[in-house]
C-alpha cells in the first residue's frame, strides 16, 4: 500500500499471493486468432492478441480461458456480516471518496472546513488554548484552596434558604454550586482560549480518522451510507447470490485485483441493460471467479505501474495542488487527478524538453488507460517516437513499429475505409494538412480532390486501394502507370471512372496542381526503411483504427532519426484518423484516447475542428508540446480554444505564457493599498516628541492609511508562468464533458 492509500495490484510489483495471478494463457493454449473490421491476424506474439469480434459488447460473452489457481481460502466469515479484513485490495475497495469537482483526486479526500479569511495560525491558536488552560487551572485551584478569600461562596449562603443547610439537599446543593462554577470557569477561558475552533480544526478531524480507521464502511461516491462493496450488493439485489458469494469469496482470498472488480463492474452493466444476459453471466463467474470476463489478451494487470490508480473513479493522480494562494483554497494541498471525463474534452500540455511532460503526464494517463482498457471500458491509442519508452511492450496488444523489420503489425494508410473520397480526405490531412494554409484557394480540398480521383478508379480496377509506390506513380503521372489503370477500368466497364483518370490528366498540366506536391510528400514514404509498411495486399497484418470499438491497447513508435518529417506526416495521418474514426463509431460505450506525445506540426485547421466533435462522441485526445511556436500563428489560440484542458509546464516562455494567460482570462481580487502621511504636530510637546522620535529611528513619524478595494486582475500572467511555476510543476486547468471547469492550478507533480 503506498502513501495517500493507494492500491498496489498483486501482480503490480511482484509474485501474486496464489496461483490466481498467474498468466491467463500459461496453462492453456492461445486463444484462436479471429479478424473483425480493422484488426490484422499477426504472426505469433507473446504480447498480442486478437481483439473481440465486431460488435460484439466487451463484458459477458467473452470467457477466460482454463487457468491453473488454488482453491480459494473459505472465509472466515459469512458474506454479510461486519468485516475487518486488511488485505490492501479490501482496504482499497472500502476507502471513502468524495467528488468534490473536477480534477481533485477522489480516493480518501476529505472535505476542507470553510475558509476563514480571519483564520489564525495553528501555532498562536494553540498556544492561546493552552494559556487559557493553564490560566482557567490557576484561578479554579486559587479559589479552591482559599487564597482569594470566600467571597464566591457569597451567593450559595444568600440565596439559598437555611432549610437547605442540613441533610442531603446541604450537599446537593452545594455541589451544584461548585459544577455552576466550573461551567462558568470552563465557558470563560474556553471562550479565551478558542477551545471550541481547537476542536473543530484538530480534535474533530482526528477522531473521525481514527473512526474510519476502525473498520467502518465508508460512505460511496457522492456521499451516503453503503453496503459492504466487498459483498457485491448489486448482484444480490438482482437474485444473482450464486455469484456475489463466489466473487465475495475470492476477494477475500486476495485472488481478486482492482482490474478484476472494474471489469466485472463492467460486465454488470451490460447485464442491467439487456437482462437476458443475467444467466450467462452468472455462469461466467461460477465458472472462473474473479477472472470472468476477462480481456481478449487473457491478462488482469500490466506488468508493472508507476503511477496511482484508482478504477472505482477511474483517476490517475498526477500530483497535489501547491497550498499556495494564488490556488483556490478548496484545492489546496488536495490530490489532482485525470480522469475520462475530463479528458474527453482533449488535453493540451506546453512545456520544453525535461519538464516532464512524458514522465510526469503521459505515461500515467496511458497507464491508466491501459488499464482500463484491460477492464473493458477504454481503447487506447499511444503514438511517439521510437524508443521513448511510454509503456513496455507488453502492456499492449498491438505494437506498430513503423520502419523497423522485426514489427508483426503494419499500419493502414487509409484508415480501414471502403469509401475513396473519405479515404482521399484523410490521407490529404496527413500528406499536406500542415500547409493547406499555404496553399492557394482551398488547399486541403483540391489535395482531397487529386487524391480521390486516383484511388476511387484504382479500387475498382483492383479491389484495393494503391500502395504507396503505386500511388506515387499514378500523382506523379507515369504513362505506363495511367495507361493500365485505364486498360483495367475498360476492360471492367468502368466508363465513368474512365473520365476521372482523364479528367486527373487534363489537372496536371494546369500550374498550381497538387499533384506534384503529394507525390513529393509521398515520396517521403516511399524508402527502402519503409518498404514493408503500408502494403495494402496483405490485409492480416494491417492494423486500422476502425477497430476503437473494441478494448484494445495500441502503440505505433514512429521512426524519428532519420526520417523526422515522415514521422510527423504520419502523427498527423493518425489524429486525423482518430477523429474521424471516433466520431463514426457505431458503439461509443467505450472511452478512445490517442496519446500523441510531441505534436509538432499535428495541428492543422481540420484537425482542430475535429477536436472540437470528440466531446460529444465520448472520446479524447492528449497532446504535448514544446512550445506553442510548433503550431501555425493563425491556429494557437484556435488550438486552446478546442480543448478543455490546458497545461503550462515550468520553463514556458513568455510568449506562450501569455496565450495561456489570455485563455484564462481574469479575476476580481481583494487588494489592499497602504500609505504612509507624514504627521505635523502644532503643539510644543507634540513637536518634542516627534524631534524625539526621529532622533532615535531615523524616520519621520508617519500615519498609515489602508484602502481596500476590488480589482480585475490575470488568473496567471504571461510573467508568472515564465518565472514562477518552479521545477517540477505545472499549471493546469481542467473542463469535464457536463460543463464544470475549474480554475488553473499550481501543482506539484512529485507528490
Amino acid at each position: 500500500m503506498e502513501h495517500e492509500g493507494t492500491y498496489d495490484a498483486p501482480g503490480a510489483r511482484g509474485g501474486p499471493p496464489g496461483a490466481a495471478e498467474a498468466p491467463a494463457q500459461a496453462a492453456g493454449a492461445p486463444p484462436r486468432p479471429h479478424r473483425h473490421a480493422g484488426v490484422p491476424v499477426p504472426p505469433p506474439m507473446p504480447h498480442a492478441a486478437p481483439p473481440m469480434p465486431h460488435g460484439a459488447p466487451p463484458p459477458v460473452p467473452v470467457e477466460a480461458p482454463p487457468r491453473p489457481r488454488t482453491v480459494p481460502q473459505q472465509p472466515g466469515r459469512a458474506p454479510g456480516a461486519a468485516s475487518h479484513d486488511r488485505s490492501p485490495f479490501l482496504t482499497w475497495l472500502r476507502a471513502s471518496r468524495v467528488a468534490a469537482g473536477p480534477g481533485i483526486w477522489a480516493y480518501g479526500y476529505r472535505p476542507k472546513p470553510p475558509e476563514e479569511p480571519d483564520r489564525l495560525p495553528g501555532r498562536q491558536l494553540l498556544s492561546g488554548a493552552v494559556i487559557a488552560v493553564l490560566c482557567g487551572w490557576l484561578l479554579g485551584s486559587l479559589l479552591w484552596n482559599g487564597y482569594l478569600g470566600s467571597y464566591w461562596l457569597w451567593p450559595l449562603t444568600v440565596l439559598t434558604p437555611d432549610s437547605w443547610h442540613r441533610g442531603m439537599a446541604a450537599v446537593w446543593t452545594v455541589y451544584i454550586y461548585y459544577a455552576i462554577c466550573l461551567g462558568a470557569l470552563i465557558y470563560v477561558f474556553g471562550r479565551l482560549g478558542r477551545w471550541p475552533q481547537v476542536w473543530r480544526r484538530y480534535v474533530a478531524p482526528l477522531l473521525a480518522r481514527l473512526w474510519d480507521d476502525g473498520g467502518v464502511i465508508p460512505a460511496a461516491v457522492g456521499g451516503g451510507p453503503r453496503q459492504d462493496p466487498a459483498d457485491w450488493p448489486q448482484l444480490r439485489a438482482a437474485g444473482a447470490h450464486e455469484a456475489a458469494d463466489r466473487l465475495a469469496a475470492e476477494a477475500r482470498a486476495g485472488l481478486m485485483n482492482d482490474v478484476d472488480h472494474s471489469r466485472i463492474e463492467r460486465a454488470w452493466q451490460s447485464v442491467r441493460v439487456q437482462p437476458g444476459r443475467l444467466a450467462s453471466f452468472t455462469e461466467t463467474v461460477l465458472r472462473h471467479g474473479a477472472a470472468a470476463c476477462a480481456h481478449p489478451s487473457g491478462a488482469r494487470d500490466l506488468p508493472v505501474r508507476a503511477a496511482r490508480h484508482d478504477l472505482v473513479t477511474r483517476q490517475v493522480r498526477i500530483g497535489a495542488a501547491v497550498d499556495d494562494e494564488r490556488n483556490p483554497y478548496v484545492h489546496r494541498g488536495a490530490g489532482y487527478a485525470l480522469d475520462p471525463s475530463l479528458l474527453g474534452t482533449s488535453l493540451l500540455a506546453v512545456g520544453p524538453p525535461g519538464s516532464g511532460k512524458t514522465d510526469r503526464l503521459v505515461r500515467p494517463v496511458l497507464e491508466s488507460q491501459c488499464l482500463q482498457a484491460l477492464a473493458g471500458r477504454t481503447a487506447v491509442v499511444a503514438v511517439g517516437a521510437a524508443g521513448a519508452g511510454l509503456a513496455p511492450d507488453e502492456a499492449f496488444d498491438v505494437v506498430v513499429r513503423i520502419g523497423r523489420q522485426d514489427s508483426a503489425y503494419d499500419l493502414d494508410l487509409y484508415g480501414g475505409t471502403d469509401d475513396p473520397d473519405e479515404a482521399a480526405a484523410v490521407l490529404a490531412e496527413g500528406l499536406v494538412g500542415d500547409l493547406t494554409a499555404t496553399l492557394p484557394g482551398e488547399g486541403g480540398r483540391r489535395a482531397a480532390t487529386v487524391l480521390a480521383q486516383i484511388l476511387g478508379p484504382y479500387r475498382a480496377a483492383h479491389g484495393r486501394f494503391p500502395s504507396v509506390p503505386e500511388l506515387r506513380e499514378l500523382l506523379d503521372g507515369s504513362p505506363a502507370a495511367v495507361g493500365a489503370l485505364r486498360a483495367s477500368l475498360v476492360e471492367a466497364g468502368h466508363e465513368a471512372l474512365v473520365r476521372e483518370i482523364d479528367a486527373r490528366e487534363r489537372q496536371a498540366h494546369r500550374p498550381g496542381d497538387a499533384g506534384p506536391m503529394l507525390a513529393d510528400r509521398l515520396a517521403l514514404l516511399d524508402r527502402p526503411a519503409f518498404a514493408r509498411f503500408f502494403d495494402t495486399t496483405d490485409a492480416s497484418r494491417t492494423f486500422s483504427l476502425r477497430a476503437l470499438e473494441h478494448p484494445l491497447r495500441v502503440r505505433i513508435d514512429l521512426p524519428e532519426r532519420g526520417h523526422a518529417e515522415a514521422s510527423r506526416m504520419l502523427a498527423r495521418l493518425v489524429l486525423a484518423q482518430f477523429t474521424e474514426c471516433a466520431v463514426a463509431r457505431g458503439d461509443r460505450s467505450l472511452f478512445a484516447c490517442l496519446v500523441l506525445d510531441d505534436a509538432t506540426h499535428a495541428a492543422t485547421p481540420e484537425a482542430v475542428r475535429g477536436l472540437g466533435r470528440l466531446r460529444s462522441a465520448n472520446a479524447g485526445v492528449l497532446l504535448t508540446l514544446r512550445t506553442l511556436d510548433d503550431v501555425p500563428e493563425s491556429l494557437r489560440s484556435a488550438l486552446l480554444g478546442a480543448v478543455g484542458c490546458r497545461m503550462a509546464f515550468s520553463g514556458v516562455t513568455t510568449w506562450d505564457g501569455a496565450r495561456f494567460a489570455e485563455v484564462w482570462g481574469k479575476e476580481w481580487v481583494e487588494t489592499r493599498d497602504v500609505t504612509d502621511r507624514q504627521v505635523i504636530a502644532h503643539e510644543p510637546l507634540t513637536r518634542v516628541t516627534h524631534v524625539v522620535r526621529r532622533l532615535v529611528t531615523g524616520r519621520a513619524v508617519t500615519a498609515q492609511s489602508v484602502t481596500v478595494r476590488k480589482v480585475e486582475r490575470e488568473r496567471w500572467s504571461a510573467s508568472e508562468l515564465a518565472h514562477g511555476v518552479p521545477a517540477g510543476h505545472a499549471v493546469l486547468s481542467v473542463t469535464s464533458v457536463r460543463g464544470s471547469s475549474a480554475p488553473p492550478v499550481l501543482i506539484d507533480l512529485q507528490r
